[in-house]
């Protein structure tokens, strides 16, 4: 009989489970206490009685991230690879701010979504993460650290949207005041554009912080380097999150990867200036990464004040997002593809 993924269940879930098997409701808040702290097998329970960690060891199996890889940067970003239970490669970066803690983690095993300067989607995909093995990335990385993560990003490997049903689990979870308890207000979540979900998850009323991946202020450049945006063109992809701010209440974070000589032009702040006009949002610019094949080069400074200077003159707040990690490849998908197979940490 395969066994069933016991940390993608919900506290109440998990006590009906347990209360079906004749087991007192207290007792399922203690293993959802264990699962949530990052216990790898059930003996790690010491406070359940032994028959009923064997009926559980039987039935159920815990999701792990076991790090693989290892890299610490200069600045204190830590670039994980973890393994799966089932061996597939997964990333995230533990990142160190004033306010504490922030880790980005991966809701795929690659990426379907193919956008040309990102190196998580050359490597293609192989599956969705379950809730179980995002919550164990977190898990993983505090053990590791001995530290609390208080932010988390939905921004590592994979589109967040593309796997719904299982990342709305896991914000569930990972917001429980009984298990993790990290706010909504502490969560970001990124999306390509998938405008379908976008709709979805304002209906959600989640008070999580919603990034756009936005990259051009056109569809002839958006096109290019977006295949996504041949589905839902900008026009309708701005229409969701208008909805989504009206509905939430909540400002929307635009993610623009600056790409010299493609979209860092005095004309394309304009523009965006102009497309973003009268919706609550912040700009973040973002010089590219060097993804190996991809031939972009990160726009220089001059370019990145004129671009911030062009936007605020539109009525637009932006900022310049500071670089972590650069000395790691601490971009998402770059670790992975280079991993041979080898164990061991790369300090």
């Amino acid at each position: 009989m395969e066994k069933r993924d016991i940390k993608s269940m919900t506290l109440e879930e998990l006590q009906a489970e347990l209360g079906s098997a004749g087991f007192p409701k207290f007792r399922a808040g203690q293993v959802f206490s264990w699962l949530h702290k990052g216990a790898s097998c059930f003996e790690e329970m010491t406070d359940i009685p032994k028959d009923l960690r064997l009926r559980l060891a039987e039935a159920y199996e815990i999701a792990c991230a076991r790090a693989v890889r290892k890299r610490v940067s200069k600045d204190g970003t830590v670039k994980y690879l973890f393994q799966m239970n089932d061996g597939e490669l997964i990333e995230s970066v533990l990142m160190s701010y004033h306010h504490g803690y922030s880790l980005c983690i991966s809701t795929q095993v690659g990426c379907k979504m193919n956008c040309s300067f990102c190196a998580t989607g050359k490597s293609g995909f192989s599956r969705d993460l379950l809730p179980s093995e995002m919550l164990s990335q977190i898990q993983a990385a505090q053990l590791d650290g001995n530290i609390r993560i208080s932010n988390v990003v939905l921004m590592g490997m994979g589109e967040p949207l593309d796997n719904y049903e299982n990342v709305l689990r896991f914000l569930k979870l990972v917001s429980s005041p009984e298990g993790m308890n990290i706010g909504m207000r502490h969560i970001s979540l990124s999306t390509c554009g998938l405008v379908d979900r976008i709709y979805d998850l304002a209906k959600e009323k989640l008070q999580l912080t919603l990034s756009v991946s936005l990259h051009a202020p056109n569809d002839e450049i958006r096109n290019r380097t977006m295949p996504v945006n041949r589905r839902w063109n900008i026009e309708q992809l701005l229409k969701a999150c208008r909805y989504y701010a009206q509905r939430t209440g909540r400002r929307i974070s635009f993610e623009y990867a600056m790409i010299s000589g493609v979209n860092d032009s005095a004309r394309c702040a304009g523009e965006l200036a102009a497309r973003l006009r009268g919706m609550p949002a912040h700009v973040n610019l973002i010089p590219v990464n060097d993804v190996t094949g991809a031939g972009y080069k990160k726009s220089g400074l001059l370019s990145q004040k004129r671009f911030i200077s062009i936007l605020e003159q539109g009525g637009c707040t932006a900022t310049v997002r500071r670089t972590l990690g650069s000395d790691i490849e601490a971009s998402c998908g770059q670790l992975r593809r280079k991993h041979k197979g080898g164990n061991g940490y790369e300090g």
